[in-house]
């Protein structure tokens, strides 16, 4: 549950691109609007330390001054995605390189490698000076390190320092270069290795390389995030005990987000639906133009059911509920995604209600004042450059006003478990074997389901020992399933659904001896697999079909699903049930009611766009429809946000 009487919003703010004189005007306009957190500081390193060893923090001091002075409560960022440019100058060999081999230059920002010792040390250096200074400032109750790790798909680099490191993480996992290349496969192609000294990056080779050498690399790179954000976390937490958060983003897998946050105490992402759908959405264009305005119906609440899960790492009680913020809500167009469409009235209003009712403690807006120059002058804020509101100002204010007029409630427990790992996506990225086989998507299209069938979800780790909670839990892609996972499964009192493309590899990415999916008791083998093509689906015999990717499957299992020239699709031995395809939109929502029935679960056959979350005492509706919807003789109006008391 949510911690009660928590419910905030905030704003990210940039004194340094302002005149001073205008800050205390901003800092009571945003305590008038009903803000209470301010985030500051993040990009400012050139102005904190404009040469080496010579700071300027009198501006930083007054900053931090004018907004606590006016009720709000700061949480300063560290400035370490933005190293300043005598930082390159002194660190030439800092610079991440492309997967052609080229420097990624000064001249934006997130230029750095994460594998550069030198430049960690200064990650370090930074954010504990800043912590030394302001660990103790009354005004200062929260820290965020760095800034949205891989934006601009900043984690995988292929200089030398990556290439050093990597060699000594792969000495340090195989210990010897002889047993890294039996878990490879190295004898294939004479890929072997005397020495890990002469181990190469998975780059610049004439065909694809070795996916197992992917896939390690993809492991060693996850790893060093972990490692940068654990310096500042380290050094934060000798001078401060106020919370630390980062903010994650949107359908990010190149890093391992519940291993970076077992060193937070928060979590947190930057929500911003539009651009997203526009960006970073599979789905067809009609599905786009018609939620053009208000963001696709299930992205957001993956993320905050992601995210909740994440807040839960550092201190990791079974199936605790983890602490999750919105650092950046989107308040209008933004400036990065290929078209940036202003939001339909309401959605702003909609977008932080949805994020509350997901478990949400703080929906902070980005940011108070569009800026007028530079890469995000085209990004909205909640004023206008000319310091006139802009109209995501008035929806924050509403909400503002109707937090104080709501119950205190925490997030009703989910009674689905998905299972959503890292580990899997590097896999299937590494060897994807479909040019259309997309971890994430798989495991998105499952809560989508969920979501279709009026069903709350958990998104949880592969790690998790106790599924007794759950009455259905849902499996898809898993790269690997050892005993104690399948009887950590087992632990769930209804039904579960393993597969597509679960159980099928060694941690290595090799096929086992038996094959896959070796679940105890089903007597089942995949003996091969088949990616389809977009125009080439295998129809069910109950409704819809299988596409992207079908297993053929060998054994005697009882089979729940059969293609229409009569193969196993889905076979089951008690409540393990094992999905051996990819199923379309209309197949898995059908499949996964039916378990969820048989699991005891409610289904609620939502119409497009309409959606729900539980409280404890509610039940919220959110219509992401561009038009009236009805559902239950009710109407729901455009970006409606319905409270419903739970009888």
């Amino acid at each position: 549950m949510t911690r009660p009487d928590t419910r905030t919003l905030g704003v990210c703010y940039y004194p340094e691109h302002w005149p001073e004189e205008m800050w205390a005007d901003d800092a009571a306009r945003m305590a008038e609007t009903g803000l209470t957190w301010v985030r500051i500081g993040e990009f400012a390193w050139s102005r904190l330390e404009p040469t080496p060893g010579s700071f300027t923090w009198d501006w930083l001091d007054r900053a931090v001054e004018t907004l606590g002075n006016a009720g709000l409560k700061v949480i300063m960022g560290t400035p370490t995605a933005t190293p300043p440019r005598w930082m390159l100058d002194k660190y030439p060999d800092m610079l991440a390189l492309d997967a052609e081999g080229r420097p990624r230059k000064f001249g934006s920002r997130r230029h750095y490698c994460f594998s550069h010792d030198a430049y960690r040390e200064e990650a370090r250096r930074i954010a504990g000076l800043m912590a030394e200074r302001y660990g103790r400032n009354p005004h200062v109750a929260a820290w965020q390190t760095d800034n949205e790790y891989d934006c601009h798909d900043t984690v995988i680099s292929y200089s030398e320092a990556a290439r050093r490191a990597f060699q000594d993480w792969c000495a340090h996992r195989y210990q010897s270069p002889d047993r890294m290349n039996y878990l490879w496969g190295n004898v294939f192609w004479s890929m072997e290795y005397d020495s890990f000294d002469r181990l190469d990056l998975p780059n610049l080779t004439v065909t694809e390389p070795n996916p197992a050498h992917v896939l390690a690399f993809r492991r060693f790179s996850s790893d060093q995030v972990v490692r940068f954000n654990r310096v500042q976390c380290d050094a934060i937490r000798a001078h401060s005990d106020a919370p630390i958060i980062h903010n994650f983003m949107g359908r990010i897998t190149a890093f391992d987000h519940y291993e970076v946050s077992k060193d937070l105490d928060i979590a947190s992402w930057d929500s911003y639906p539009l651009g997203f759908l526009m960006d970073r959405n599979d789905a067809p264009d009609a599905f786009k133009a018609r939620f053009v305005r208000q963001g696709d119906p299930d992205f957001q609440a993956f993320h905050h059911d992601l995210y909740r899960t994440c807040g839960a790492q550092r201190e990791k009680p079974a199936n605790a509920e983890g602490r999750l913020w919105i650092m950046e809500q989107q308040p209008g167009p933004v400036n990065w995604a290929p078209w940036n469409p202003a939001p339909l009235p309401g959605m702003v209003r909609l977008w932080a209600w949805e994020a509350f009712a997901h478990g949400a403690e703080t929906v902070c807006y980005f940011r108070w004042r569009q800026a007028p120059f530079a890469q995000e002058q085209m990004h909205a804020g909640l004023m206008r450059p000319d310091n006139e509101p802009a109209p995501g100002l008035a929806e924050a204010a509403q909400v503002a006003k109707e937090i104080a007029e709501m119950p205190a409630v925490g997030t009703a427990p989910a009674r689905v478990g998905l299972v959503f790992d890292y580990d899997s996506a590097y896999a299937w990225e590494a060897q994807p074997q479909g040019a259309d086989f997309d971890y994430w998507h798989l495991t998105y299209e499952f809560y989508r389901a969920c979501r279709r069938n009026g069903l709350a979800v958990d998104i949880i780790p592969a790690d998790t020992l106790d599924f007794s909670d759950y009455d259905l839990v849902l499996v898809p892609g898993l790269l690997t399933c050892d005993s104690a996972r399948w009887g950590a499964l087992r632990t769930c009192k209804g039904q579960i659904i393993v597969g597509p493309r679960a159980a099928q590899k060694t941690n290595e990415l090799s096929i086992p001896t038996p094959m896959g999916p070796n679940a105890p008791g089903l007597r089942v083998t995949a003996a091969y697999v088949e990616s389809l093509p977009p125009a080439h689906p295998i129809r069910l015999k109950d409704g819809g079909a299988m596409w992207k990717w079908f297993e053929a499957l060998e054994g005697d299992a009882e089979v729940i699903e059969q293609t229409e020239d009569d193969r196993p699709a889905m076979v089951a031995i008690g409540g393990l049930n094992y999905l051996a395809g990819w199923p379309d939109e209309d197949a898995l929502k059908r499949i996964i009611a039916r378990a969820a029935t048989q699991s005891g679960l409610v289904i609620t056959d939502l119409p497009e766009g309409l959606r729900f979350r539980d409280t404890d005492t509610h039940r919220i509706w959110f219509n992401y429809a561009p038009e009236i919807v009805t559902h239950d003789d009710r109407q729901f109006a455009p970006a409606d946000v319905v409270w419903d008391p739970l009888t």
